[in-house]
């Protein structure tokens, strides 16, 4: 089978303060891209608009995590941003890695999913031949045949203008997105992991209470919502379906605990790492460990 879906993309946190996102961010230890303003269509073919977001970025060279916020309440919100902050903030958007958009989006809508059609964003980058525009499209997933994430399958035009070495190098040693971590409803497990297993075209298997999705570059992690406690203990439960957590591999864990407790942020063992709770990271949880 040809997989036309490959990893993980990103991972989208998203706040009306975007300010505070950023400080929180930092103290943990990540390098962030300098803040950038998105222009985006709301349908295939129209122009793009200055919309009411903008962004700064924790990059891995591969997937990365990307700090979203509402920055101009008064500019166009072609991907309704604003909808699904007024419903919760915190970790929202789940978004899969691949080399052709078109083709994603024929395969999913002949398999009788809801999509957006192909769209395209665009925003101005600073690299160090001076500002460039990156360039990328994007496939969104109905969402409502996903109420527990905004998933999207993205694909990279300008990638080197996104993943600059510069940008690469954290403090706290991060160096992949190795995992997107989902809780679901007990009574939709089956049915959601179904649907997860046919858009990445990769079969599911059990990991004690975590069902797990590998792909070429990171997995998607499922638990339902009896087993949530086990495995996030004491974490905040946002909606009945969410997205609860992020694995991120560093160079070394101990040295990674002592930048983060030292941001300020407290921390629990959890497996060959730690975590930090989704109330001191702006509603993801963080998996820290080892390559």
């Amino acid at each position: 089978m040809t997989h036309d879906i490959h990893g993980l993309h990103h991972a989208g946190i998203v706040t009306r303060d975007l300010d505070a996102l950023e400080r929180t961010y930092i103290a943990l230890g990540f390098t962030l891209s300098p803040r950038s303003r998105h222009l985006l269509n709301e349908r295939p073919g129209e122009p793009p608009v200055l919309g009411c977001t903008a962004n700064r970025c924790a990059l891995f060279g591969g997937a990365y995590i990307e700090l979203l916020g509402i920055v101009d309440e008064s500019a166009p919100d072609p991907w309704h941003t604003k909808a699904m902050v007024d419903q919760y903030e915190g970790f929202r958007l789940l978004n899969f890695d691949t080399g052709d958009a078109e083709a994603v989006d024929r395969r999913l809508t002949g398999a009788g999913l809801r999509t957006s059609g192909v769209l395209n964003l665009e925003r101005d980058v600073d690299t160090e031949d001076g500002t460039r525009t990156m360039r990328a499209r994007a496939v969104h997933l109905d969402p409502r045949s996903t109420p527990e994430a905004y998933v999207g399958i993205a694909q990279h035009l300008t990638r080197r203008y996104v993943h600059q070495p510069r940008y690469l190098r954290h403090p706290n040693g991060a160096r992949s997105l190795a995992a997107a971590l989902v809780v679901v409803e007990d009574s939709v497990l089956a049915a959601v992991t179904a649907r997860y297993a046919r858009i990445l075209q990769t079969a599911p298997e059990r990991q004690g209470p975590r069902t797990v999705l590998a792909l070429e570059d990171g997995r998607l992690e499922i638990v339902r919502a009896s087993d949530a406690e086990e495995v996030l203990p004491g974490e905040p439960v946002p909606a009945a379906s969410y997205p609860a957590a992020l694995t991120v591999v560093v160079d070394d864990v101990a040295a990674a605990r002592t930048i983060v407790e030292g941001g300020g942020h407290a921390t629990r063992p959890a497996g060959d790492g730690f975590f930090v709770s989704a109330r001191d990271a702006h509603g993801a949880g963080l998996f820290f460990t080892a390559g």
